[in-house]
């Protein structure tokens, strides 16, 4: 705290890049440190002394040179910077003790140069800055309390405050001298008649980040919050408080996201203690953390306690034990015990407070899902842990990996969001105005009257494609643009197009093939209704032909137990599969007198949810006509049916509604198709998913085979983006053990 401190240390610093109001915002390193010291009680100046710093990288940009009139001959024979700064303590450490005094402050003219420079060059270069380095006085924040209505703290400049107390604008030209000659003198102008100013408190930087809890009532202000993309997926809390060394980050306010599966996604919510940390905070968008840059948006507190905040009182007092390093394992035993999973730890990793610093993950119902945290005391017993990765705890091999107490946050409140039994659907019909036309269908033809679009950004709607598509949009068919939705009723990125000719949809494929959509080349390819039908079979369809589906399955309706969807004992022919209402169908407006006049009605995707959650259907939905205002659209149900090749699968059909006479089947997506055996029955997607992870796969990739009775058969498809990938999958991953038991892949063909 500067009240306690005898004496100033004035101080002044410049990179090899960019330096005045951008100091820092190039991670260029310090060449040159300038510093003189003030007695606050003689009002007397010692000497000023300048130090040049020798870079790890003898380099200096045109700007650097321009503004500071420096050169290489100038660096290349001094000190690198943690030899300069023992020099600076040491020299004014002496020279405080001859002014006979016992502390000091430095002082700064904004705080880019401690914050923004020194901090995070130390920190990448391991370098252990001296205590004097945490704490520092802003002049600039001093001399609006003298004089408040001079300015906004971020327009004064030297020359405007020296400017408004009446003193001359200094006259010395070196660069970092004269800075600092006129820092002195605005500082010895306050401490005199009339303001008689005192230096009372410092502002300090964080010597480490202190983790902690955060409630899903607390405010939290938007202003303060950043969210970083790009980092690597083994980063911990510390690691990122590291990224922004310098400045300081609320207790706990560190959140890093999981995607759909539990697993990190690159991505972390970050809180600072204020506004100006948090500005500060975007001006290292793109620095780096090793070799990879980490981009820095603002973000919202909402988003924040999205993801850090927590209601549970079992989470808020494991995680009450501050200092603490957190560890988390994943892929336990369901059956495994407290005693068991501290015997795997062992002596040499001994966990905080024993049982009481070990937590399991479980669904609502308290059934375990194989995940657990635990606290260590120090690093080196997590350290040890570590140590355990993949060891085997019964049958299964154990995950472990660092973890914060943010993610202890965001994975029970997925978990313990789960519900115990999926809710039966309502009726996809939703009450709208009967309709007296009848559906529209493609008529599946070998005219190549249609395009596909592939690659599409997932966030483009009918109107991005109209817009994409130019002047060729008067040549779609009414009715004519389907876009393609994927089982969670999201943008699959593939949209299939009928034109009013052949010639007009090779006209377009011609003009628009690798145009690009939000930043995004588009995919355009020339097809017909058939080949489209294959292709949402899983066949593939480039510019270089048509190749079939990789297999042709039979598909299985719901289990039959559920009243709620009766079963017809009909059987569903192979020929079935390849028919076009694999697109929902439109309907023309309505004629009755009582229908709403220019109604633009949408089915949204929704996709069946039955007892058994593992179970994943995938659905095809109609874009919106391409005259939105004059047509209504009627989806026809989702067809939600489960894939069965393995024996015992019994091929039954089952529509849905009576106006899903052609519903919708469950066909593997297009790419390389793969048969996964020896499954344990109680397997879901997100284990298979995790089991594959690396190899690219989206979730709606999987599909889990069901008998009759609706059980899992032990077999899974699994269809990869290509056969490299998927051969390589077989070569890595066969015969290797899936909770306990051997998985067996074989190649469709």
């Amino acid at each position: 705290m500067a009240s306690h401190s005898d004496t100033l240390v004035v101080f002044f610093g410049a990179t090899a890049g960019a330096n005045g109001g951008k100091l820092g915002s190039d991670e260029r390193e310090i060449i040159l440190l300038v510093w003189q010291i003030v007695d606050l009680h003689e009002k007397k100046v010692g000497k000023l002394h300048k130090c040049f710093v020798k870079p790890d990288t003898l380099e200096l940009t045109d700007q650097c040179k321009e503004e500071t009139g420096l050169t290489l001959e100038d660096i290349v024979d001094a000190e690198p910077l943690d030899k300069v700064l023992e020099q600076i303590q040491q020299s004014v450490t002496s020279e405080v003790k001859c002014l006979g005094r016992s502390s000091y402050t430095l002082l700064v003219n904004g705080p880019l140069i401690i914050r923004q420079a020194l901090h995070p060059e130390a920190s990448k270069k391991n370098l252990v800055l001296p205590e004097c380095f945490f704490s520092f006085v802003d002049l600039r924040k001093e001399f609006l309390k003298c004089c408040p209505n001079a300015s906004s703290v971020q327009k004064l400049t030297l020359s405007s405050m020296l400017d408004y107390v009446g003193l001359p604008a200094v006259s010395e030209q070196m660069i970092g001298v004269k800075e600092v000659n006129s820092m002195v003198q605005l500082t010895l102008c306050i401490l005199d008649e009339p303001y008689n100013h005192k230096f009372y408190c410092a502002e300090t930087v964080n010597t480490k980040f202190d983790s902690g809890t955060c409630s899903k009532m607390e405010p939290v202000d938007s202003e303060t919050v950043i969210r970083a993309r790009g980092l690597p997926w083994q980063s911990s809390d510390q690691d990122i408080a590291r990224f922004f060394k310098g400045l300081n980050i609320a207790k706990g306010g560190v959140a890093l996201c999981l995607n759909a599966q539990g697993r990190r996604n690159g991505e972390a919510l970050v809180r600072f203690i204020n506004a100006e940390h948090r500005d500060l905070a975007l001006e290292r968008h793109k620095h780096h953390m090793g070799s990879r840059y980490i981009e820095v948006y603002k973000a919202t507190g909402e988003e924040f306690l999205k993801i850090a905040g927590g209601t549970s009182n079992e989470v808020a007092q494991f995680l009450s034990k501050e200092n603490q390093v957190i560890i988390r394992m994943r892929g336990l035993p369901f059956t495994a015990t407290t005693q068991e999973v501290l015997s795997f730890l062992g002596p040499e990793s001994p966990v905080t407070d024993g049982a009481e610093g070990l937590l399991f993950v479980k669904y609502p119902d308290g059934r375990p899902t194989g995940d657990a945290f635990v606290l260590f005391s120090c690093e080196e017993y997590a350290q040890n842990a570590l140590k355990k990765h993949k060891q085997i705890l019964g049958k299964r091999y154990i995950e472990l990996f660092r973890s914060t107490a943010a993610e202890v946050q965001q994975v029970l409140n997925r978990y313990m969001s789960t519900p115990l039994i999926s809710t039966l659907p309502p009726s996809p019909i939703v009450p709208l105005p009967v309709l007296s036309t009848p559906p529209f269908l493609p008529t599946a033809s070998s005219t190549r009257d249609c395009v596909r679009l592939r690659g599409l950004p997932y966030t483009a709607g009918i109107e991005d494609i109209l817009e994409f598509m130019g002047d060729h949009t008067v040549d779609i068919k009414t009715h004519g643009v389907h876009m393609v939705l994927n089982q969670q009723g999201r943008p699959s990125g593939d949209a299939f197009i009928q034109m009013k000719s052949p010639d007009k949809a090779f006209l377009v494929a011609q003009k628009c093939h690798k145009k690009t959509m939000k930043d995004r080349y588009v995919e355009v390819f020339q097809c017909s209704t058939e080949e489209m039908s294959i292709v949402l079979m899983g066949g593939t369809l480039n510019r270089s032909g048509l190749s079939p589906p990789p297999c042709k399955l039979p598909c299985l309706s719901p289990p039959t137990a559920y009243a709620a969807f009766p079963t017809p004992p009909t059987i569903l022919s192979e020929a079935a599969l390849y028919q076009p209402p694999l697109l929902a169908a439109p309907r023309g407006p309505p004629t009755t007198l009582h229908s709403p006049a220019h109604a633009l009605a949408y089915y949204p995707p929704q996709p069946h949810l039955y007892m058994n959650m593992n179970m994943n259907y995938t659905a095809y939905y109609p874009s919106p006509p391409v005259s939105p205002s004059t047509v209504s659209y009627f989806a026809a149900p989702p067809g939600a049916m489960a894939a069965a090749v393995a024996a015992g699968a019994h091929p039954v059909a089952a529509p849905s509604h009576p106006a899903a006479a052609a519903a919708s089947s469950v066909l593997p997506q297009p790419g390389a198709l793969v048969r996964m055996q020896g499954l344990p029955y109680n397997t879901g997607v997100k284990d298979i998913l995790s089991f594959f992870q690396g190899y690219q796969l989206q979730p709606d990739a999987v599909l889990i085979l069901y008998n009759f009775s609706g059980q899992c058969s032990g077999e899974a498809l699994i269809t990869f983006p290509n056969e490299d990938i998927a051969r390589r999958a077989i070569a890595e991953r066969s015969g290797q053990p899936f909770y306990g038991q051997l998985i067996h892949l074989v190649f469709c063909n």
